[in-house]
């Protein structure tokens, strides 16, 4: 291959992927995913109308869901337009810089839940383990700045590695093995010296995912401890229900994580569907199933979604 035919590589188009072999069933397809992109979008909006309406849910704990929900509704925005359009096939390419945009975005955002739901088992921890200062622990100062630290930490750490990608050579076949764009996709395709970026990923992930969830069980170690301490059988399941959402919550967003991850390491010989099929589940599942979970588990929000429909109904 001519050096002139590497160098444009870089402004070429990459082409997303379906469901291999499954392309005439794409129109029955497009049906699930469009109700499930309408639970995401309808879900989490009314999870922040509630909270935002409720002036009793304007509370840490819902602070902090509100920051889920909007994590969770980016991510959906972040994607719908390639899944759906691929499926609707209305596209089937996506350019270099796009490509870049999408991934920084995904991951972001990723981190970012992450983040919240470490926060979240923050408010967890000091409601049950240290209720009579809950109050003055987690102000409504507190919580901002918690907000902007995830902020910043979800958006000034992933740039280098993103950034780097406009520059690499791309000399291998341009097919992503989604239908969306993932850091360790675009490297995969690359010629260019990658070391870098692959050192740099594998630290933030380390800093960012894996320490999230180490801190995140060792909070609920020590909750459990506080908790078994209790003498009340009755206030030991009360204290254990207000933690079953975010256990929920965490395990919805860390599986589908640790099964993408797998299949990426380990998984080149697995069929190609099964590539898709994890990358939709991990791109789609935490924000479909996060406003169930809370709208179910947690009775205030429950509560004022039935007074929602109940008032719109008469």
């Amino acid at each position: 291959m001519s050096a002139i035919s590497v160098s444009n590589f870089s402004s070429s188009k990459f082409v997303l992927t379906g469901f291999p072999g499954l392309e005439r069933y794409y129109l029955w397809f497009s049906i699930p995913f469009s109700l499930i992109y309408a639970v995401v979008f309808l879900g989490n909006c009314m999870v922040l109308h509630v909270i935002r309406t409720e002036p009793s849910l304007h509370e840490p704990m819902f602070c902090f869901l509100a920051m889920l929900a909007l994590t969770d509704l980016s991510m959906g925005l972040s994607t719908v337009h390639t899944v759906l359009g691929i499926l609707w096939r209305f596209i089937q390419e996506i350019s270099l810089d796009s490509c870049i945009a999408q991934s920084y975005f995904i991951h972001g955002l990723s981190f970012m839940e992450s983040s919240v739901l470490l926060a979240m088992s923050f408010d967890r921890y000091v409601a049950i383990c240290n209720p009579l200062r809950y109050s003055s622990i987690l102000t409504n100062e507190k919580i901002m700045k918690i907000g902007v630290m995830i902020l910043c930490r979800s958006t000034l750490l992933i740039p280098p590695a993103i950034t780097r990608l406009k520059f690499l050579n791309y000399c291998r076949p341009h097919i992503l093995s989604h239908s969306f764009c993932l850091h360790q996709d675009l490297i995969r395709m690359a010629c260019s010296d990658i070391r870098f970026n692959s050192i740099y990923a594998l630290a933030l992930v380390i800093s960012t995912l894996l320490l999230d969830a180490v801190l995140i069980l060792i909070s609920y170690v020590m909750i459990l401890h506080t908790v078994l301490a209790i003498a009340s059988r009755e206030e030991r399941i009360k204290s254990l229900q207000t933690c079953v959402s975010h256990i929920c919550a965490v395990l919805v967003f860390y599986i589908p994580i640790i099964g993408l991850t797998m299949v990426h390491r380990f998984g080149k010989h697995l069929s190609p569907l099964v590539h898709v099929l994890m990358g939709n589940i991990y791109i789609l599942f935490p924000p479909l199933m996060n406003p169930i979970i809370y709208s179910i588990k947690t009775k205030q929000i429950r509560r004022r979604v039935q007074r929602l429909f109940y008032s719109k109904g008469t």
